[in-house]
């Protein structure tokens, strides 16, 4: 967006209920959360994902919906189509005028179970276009062959930024654990990833985790989540498998309805503040090329992530093995510091830094995760971690990490990073 013009009141108040939601976040092992960088703008549609789909059954639902009982069979297509339109109910946007008719939570709701196929439907929960939130919708769909959590997203996003290409490209194996990942150009200019993997990298539960990931041309982003437990953590796996095939996934996802429920969401003339800019100063790539630039000079450079505006990671040789070294760079995070850095060292000049050594956070055989954190008086926080294997949902293949705690504390502090690269 061009910096003279400014966003609608929507996207203003989007934008303050996001970092409200992310500065309230607690973790109760801090040093985890570095851990969960790889291409940071799809770990942030993790995040939603959690919130907004999956996490619905966490929590407390005053009033779980009926179930809805179809007949067996595929589903027919003869059935009134979800495109057809929003429901005549449908009020307007409580945010401003939209430039289509609004959708309302059962509009989201009604448009996802037509597309999906027979069976039956419980704790359906979902947003229409008229709330800070994106529209969104999760169930728990039974075929016949067990109960499945499901949810979908739609937002909108920059289709030629960095956050619309990492969403549907498929994710590192270094970082990634998961069985097949497809992405592909459609037809229609549309950027398609179709990811079959599992809620938990360790696989200390076997709670498998499909997701489909839609771009168009015109910044209409849909995300669709499945497993095959009744919700996305903490319940009994209930089927071998997910119940929407890839195809079926693909097919959901790509379904008209999503981009007329995409218009009815109020929005300034710019795409919305998903597709974030990388931060004035700090081109996308450069905190790769500043992390190897920084790098002792034993150590050679194996594998590295793509570009990324605030996130990167590295894997080095030293010639013992492979060794993954991972770095984040925060601008804004002052309020964090009473929460990550209470019993930190505070440097002359005000920098405050701590240290951590502890497991790996993937749950792997002998990993250790080696971690100096950083915040500066401006709020910039510079997180460095280094693991003693290549990839941290793998064993341990050497026995310390290839950076020494010094070496981290080095490059944490380095005045590279204040320079805004």
């Amino acid at each position: 967006m061009p910096e003279n013009q400014h966003k609608d009141p929507f996207e203003d108040r989007f934008a303050a209920a996001l970092r409200h939601t992310g500065h309230s976040f607690r973790s109760d092992d801090p040093a985890a959360l570095v851990g969960r960088g790889e291409v940071r703008g799809r770990r942030k549609q993790l995040l939603r994902r959690t919130a907004v789909l999956g996490g619905m059954t966490g929590v407390a639902l005053v009033g779980v919906g009926a179930t809805l009982l179809l007949p067996s069979g595929a589903h027919d297509p003869r059935r009134t189509s979800a495109a057809a339109g929003p429901a005549a109910t449908a009020s307007p946007s409580a945010a401003g005028p939209s430039p289509a008719a609004a959708f309302t939570g059962d509009d989201i709701l009604r448009s996802l179970k037509e597309l999906l196929p027979r069976g039956t439907f419980t704790e359906e929960q979902a947003q229409g276009t008229d709330s800070l939130m994106p529209p969104h919708a999760h169930v728990v769909f039974d075929d016949g062959k067990g109960a499945a959590a499901l949810g979908l997203s739609v937002d909108r996003t920059d289709p030629g930024g960095e956050q619309a290409a990492q969403w549907t490209t498929c994710p590192d194996k270094a970082v990634v654990a998961y069985d097949d990942c497809t992405s592909v150009t459609r037809p229609d200019g549309s950027r398609l990833m179709v990811l079959r993997g599992y809620e938990y990298p360790d696989r200390r539960v076997d709670t498998k985790w499909w997701n489909a990931e839609l771009v168009t041309p015109d910044g209409v982003h849909v995300t669709l989540s499945e497993w095959n437990a009744p919700a996305q953590k903490d319940a009994p796996v209930s089927r071998p498998q997910p119940p929407l095939s890839v195809e079926q996934l693909e097919d959901v996802v790509t379904a008209e309805v999503w981009k007329r429920v995409a218009a009815a969401m109020p929005r300034s003339p710019e795409p919305s503040v998903t597709g974030e800019a990388p931060p004035e100063g700090r081109p996308s790539g450069a905190i790769a090329k500043t992390l190897t630039g920084l790098l002792p000079d034993n150590l050679k450079v194996t594998g590295r992530s793509g570009p990324g505006a605030d996130y990167a990671y590295l894997v080095v040789d030293d010639g013992k093995g492979g060794s993954l070294v991972q770095i984040n760079v925060q601008p804004g995070m002052s309020d964090v510091a009473g929460d990550l850095f209470g019993d930190a060292e505070t440097l002359p000049g005000g920098v405050m830094i701590t240290t951590r050594q502890s497991p790996g956070e993937k749950g792997a055989e002998g990993v250790v995760m080696w971690t100096v954190d950083t915040l500066r008086p401006d709020g910039l926080r510079v997180v460095v971690s280094a693991f003693n294997t290549p990839a941290q949902h793998q064993d341990a293949t050497r026995d310390t990490p290839a950076l020494t705690m010094e070496q981290l504390r080095e490059i944490a502090l380095s005045t590279e990073w204040d320079a805004g690269v």
